[in-house]
């Protein structure tokens, strides 16, 4: 069954956003920060809630595309997955990088979301 693993926002300044939201809710950003992504609470969250993923995007964000979506962890990929489009969810697309893969879906009413899971790629 997936949880929720973090909160994800597509920003043009991963280091602004990162900085003020590790302000704002006195937690640390987690090491191994760059230009392109940032995190706070770990990317599978903390007992202190859902992580805070920070992710650059290059250029204009898409239009249709929400700029803060849920990230849900299940270590059981293709299970969650085929039971999120079964109660009603589009399967949009399919990654695998940096260490971790994840599908985008979109729920019902068109709010993407992804499922993800440590990537199974051999280094």
């Amino acid at each position: 069954m997936p949880r929720l693993s973090a909160i994800a926002f597509d920003c043009r300044d991963v280091a602004a956003q990162s900085q003020f939201w590790s302000a704002l809710l006195d937690r640390p950003i987690d090491e191994g920060a760059s230009p392109y992504f940032a995190s706070i609470g770990g990317h599978n969250g903390s007992a202190d809630g859902p992580g805070m993923l920070f992710l650059g995007v290059h250029g204009e964000r898409e239009a249709a595309k929400n700029p803060v979506h849920l990230d849900l962890f299940d270590l059981d990929l293709p299970t969650a997955v085929d039971r999120a489009v079964e109660l009603g969810a589009e399967r949009v697309a399919d990654f695998d990088e940096y260490g971790v893969e994840w599908v985008t879906l979109r729920d019902p009413e068109g709010n993407l979301f992804d499922i993800g899971r440590p990537s199974s790629k051999q280094g």
